[in-house]
């Protein structure tokens, strides 16, 4: 069942492991190559207050962003989020515009994204694509399982531990093959188990109801009609390197910052937003980021997300809103106040790139897909291997009948 099951769904698995190795530092690449692209700054000054920034933009761009971002250091750049219309950013000093980034990188790491949800489909293609993607990546799961199965010695010692642990020189062929496969599926084991675990659960919605279940709440309604509302809700984050990445575990429920929703109009009054930037930069001393989405009219809330971690650690996550009415500001931990469910779905979603514990995280993720990749390569090898030798058997069998019923 191990060698039909890889044989089978081998060219996917392949894929879907290539491709979860390049998008491991997704969102780190996109900053840094956004970095380059951006007109130089001048260094050394102090940032502007949100609201004169946001007066500079409205001046140069004609209109407001639908959300901006802000991270913790001076040599960063403002991020600017217009929605479908794209991104550009800002400096922090002067409110000028210094462009939108690096848009091949951005396409690169799309069309990464495409090959591993979809297999580079668009369109109505993309059900099939996520269809047969999600249906391999549950035969992944089986083979990982079996794996660890067929993967224990008979004899519990240290002479029949050790081939299968530590890589042996000087082997080659069958030999070689064999030992990568052992020893690379041992020390990948457990991170792949949650990789491709979580998999399953961002794919299908029945496991993501039995993910709350299991934790003992109530799966949430958009989730119950065949995940439609996941899909729906999905966010594009603090940019579209971010919200790809994000989208995969069903947007804003699953910890990404808020996403561009209605753009804001081009007169919305910006008062009051300096109190609330000021707030949120208060209210989380080690702040990494903060994301401010534009209200769509000038009595709605002024809310702020403040990360103290990356954007895949929801638990670092807390939201400053300020009413515009009363000007009272309220600090909320949005992780502390899910569920267990909800705090399950959140840590299997981000567990599938390894973002819940930073750049350590999302380097064991990509070394497990890694691992994933000598896996599918080791095992065809095998399997080839044992179809030539079968057929090798079957060609004497059928030019030696005598030696065959012996």
């Amino acid at each position: 069942m191990h060698l039909c099951t890889g044989c089978v769904a081998g060219l996917v698995v392949l894929i879907m492991s290539v491709t979860g190795v390049a998008l491991t530092y997704e969102k780190q690449m996109v900053r840094w190559f956004d970095k380059q692209a951006l007109a130089a700054q001048p260094q050394g000054a102090a940032p502007l207050p949100a609201e004169a920034l946001l007066a500079r933009v409205r001046e140069q761009k004609g209109s407001l962003p639908s959300s901006v971002t802000w991270r913790n250091s001076p040599a960063e750049p403002v991020l600017l989020s217009y929605g479908r219309e794209g991104q550009a950013y800002a400096d922090a000093a002067t409110g000028a515009i210094l462009g939108a980034g690096n848009p091949g990188a951005r396409k690169f790491f799309r069309a990464m994204t495409d090959w591993h949800r979809w297999l580079g489909q668009d369109g109505p293609g993309r059900t099939t694509g996520r269809a047969i993607t999600g249906a391999c990546n549950l035969a992944f799961l089986f083979i990982v399982v079996s794996g660890l199965y067929l993967w224990f010695p008979r004899k519990w010692t240290r002479r029949h531990f050790a081939p299968i642990l530590w890589f042996r020189g000087g082997l080659s062929g069958k030999a070689r093959d064999f030992n990568w496969h052992n020893v690379i599926g041992f020390w990948c084991l457990v991170p792949l188990f949650v990789v491709v675990l979580s998999g399953a659960v961002i794919s299908y919605p029945w496991a993501s109801n039995l993910v709350y279940t299991l934790a003992g709440t109530q799966p949430p309604a958009s989730t119950k009609g065949g995940g439609k509302g996941e899909a729906k809700g999905q966010t594009k984050g603090a940019g579209k390197g971010e919200g790809r990445q994000e989208a995969k575990g069903g947007g804003r429920p699953s910890g990404g910052p808020p996403g561009p929703g209605v753009p804001p109009p081009a007169t919305l009054p910006l008062d009051g937003i300096n109190a609330g930037f000021e707030r949120a930069r208060t209210a989380r001393a080690s702040w990494e980021a903060i994301t401010l989405r534009l209200p769509s009219n000038e009595h709605a809330p002024i809310v702020y997300s403040v990360d103290e971690g990356g954007p895949g650690q929801g638990h670092l996550r807390s939201t400053v809103t300020l009413a515009r009415a009363t000007g009272a500001v309220t600090v909320a931990n949005d992780y502390d106040a899910y569920d267990a469910g909800r705090k399950a779905r959140i840590w299997l979603r981000f567990a599938h790139t390894g973002e819940v514990y930073g750049m350590t995280g999302q380097t064991i993720a990509g070394l497990a897909s890694l691992g994933g990749v000598f896996l599918v390569y080791t095992g065809v090898a095998l399997s080839l291997r044992r179809f030539a030798a079968w057929r090798r058997r079957r060609v004497r069998a059928a030019g030696c009948p005598e030696e065959a019923a012996a």
